[in-house]
């Protein structure tokens, strides 16, 4: 047996080692904890839908962002490889009060039913009065609404919500607006281009629009271009358009079609080209700062297109696709964030 002196001690080293256990088991158990919970809130943020795509469907009240009205798709016609160009319609009696609400530039959220998750898409007419609304989809590797879009079938129910605004058109504002986009990024301007001179506007500047894509057989199907050609013949002083693309098809080369199609990216020298007020400008202003020269031009710059082409001309996107400060090629022609918006 032990000593009294040595049971004591015996008995605190026993009482010592169950703490010491007893403290191991909690910081292995708060640990274990700790990751379980960090692992299902990364998961919930992942695979959870966000208010917005919880929003209810109804079909009873008018189109509104707050929740998800169902519509049928009527058309679906193969523009090229992977695009098409959709129409959907909701019911007359549902489109919401207040020709504003459907003033350029607005979109609507398109819902996968199957996963929950919405993405943003412009129609291209806007709405008319039959509730008929027109898209040009392109399918995407690894765009989950983009894949699920593109395989509906005419007479299916798609959800939407909206509208929302993208960006508010003011007629008197700008002087001269340049629209640069590339590949599927052309549908909010004409949009616009739409309203602007198929409707009452009373624009007085100069549009130019510089549009993008890989090939020539990417490029906007005819139900985009002929209109825009058309705006353009009877508009002159108004409106320009150029197209660009990276490569010509080894099947459909540049004599294939009878649009003026350039070879290159859109750049400093194409958009320097394209500024109309530049031949006004007194010499005397290239004395001073290049800054000087352009910031207090009345000229909007607004892009749209794959998120690289973006950050190239404009400089990437601030945090949840704000806006960000102005860097590429803007930036370095010393153009501000108020000269500058990406869609």
């Amino acid at each position: 047996m032990l000593k009294p002196r040595f049971q004591v001690l015996a008995r605190h080293a026993s009482l010592r080692a169950r703490r010491l256990n007893t403290s191991s088991s909690l910081r292995r158990a708060t640990t274990t904890l700790l990751l379980g919970g960090t692992s299902a809130a990364i998961a919930a943020y992942l695979l959870l839908p966000d208010i917005s795509r919880g929003a209810p469907t109804r079909d009873n009240i008018p189109l509104s962002p707050s929740h998800f009205t169902p519509a049928k798709l009527v058309s679906s016609t193969i523009t090229s490889s992977g695009t098409k160009i959709l129409t959907v319609a909701i019911p007359p009696e549902l489109l919401p009060k207040g020709s504003d609400l459907f003033a350029p530039i607005w979109s609507v959220f398109i819902k996968d039913d199957d996963i929950q998750v919405e993405r943003p898409y412009t129609p291209l007419d806007g709405v008319d009065e039959n509730g008929n609304m027109r898209f040009w989809i392109k399918r995407y590797q690894h765009g989950e609404v983009s894949r699920w879009l593109y395989s509906k079938q005419v007479g299916d129910t798609i959800e939407i919500r909206g509208p929302l605004k993208t960006w508010s058109w003011k007629d008197d504002t700008w002087d001269e607006i340049i629209l640069i986009s590339g590949g599927t990024g052309i549908t909010p301007f004409y949009q616009l281009l739409r309203a602007v001179f198929s409707g009452n506007s009373s624009f007085q500047g100069r549009i130019t629009l510089l549009h993008s894509s890989r090939t020539p057989s990417e490029l906007p199907p005819r139900d985009i271009l002929n209109p825009l050609l058309k705006f353009a013949q009877h508009n002159p002083e108004k409106f320009r358009l150029k197209f660009f693309v990276d490569s010509f098809d080894e099947t459909n080369g540049r004599s294939s079609t009878d649009l003026e199609v350039h070879k290159g990216r859109i750049g400093k020298d194409s958009i320097c080209g394209a500024l109309h007020s530049a031949s006004r400008v007194p010499w005397w202003r290239g004395l001073f700062s290049q800054d000087s020269d352009v910031s207090d031009r009345k000229i909007l710059f607004l892009v749209c297109g794959p998120e690289q082409m973006v950050e190239a001309i404009a400089g990437p996107y601030g945090r949840n696709y704000s806006q960000g400060p102005v860097g590429g090629v803007l930036r370095s022609l010393g153009y501000k964030s108020r000269q500058v918006w990406k869609l």
